[in-house]
């Protein structure tokens, strides 16, 4: 299982915004081939930015069947308005859990 983390800063004032275009696309993952499902996650300190943790069946999964769909291309059209600036995106394995 990969767990694909992206790290969101949107725009000032349009997290609620933002918040409602994920839930929206939440069956564009659900869809996707290997996809498992995400969370968002809002910062504390920093409320403008977030954290969607994303699982994938394979890295291929995310990387290549999600990002190549028609279902990724409208991700960004519903989310990518907010973007106070691009996406950064890592891919992580599990390795101990409790």
């Amino acid at each position: 299982m990969i767990t694909e983390i992206a790290i969101f800063d949107v725009k000032p004032g349009t997290e609620k915004d933002f918040e409602a275009a994920v839930a929206k696309a939440r069956p564009l993952f659900l869809r996707a081939k290997g996809g498992k499902g995400f969370e968002l996650h809002r910062s504390i300190e920093k409320p403008s930015r977030y954290r969607l943790l994303a699982k994938w069946e394979t890295l291929e999964n995310h990387t290549v069947d999600f990002r190549g769909s028609e279902d990724f291309t409208a991700w960004r059209a519903l989310v990518g308005q907010y973007f106070a600036a691009p996406p950064e995106v890592e891919h992580t394995e599990t390795v101990v859990t409790t």
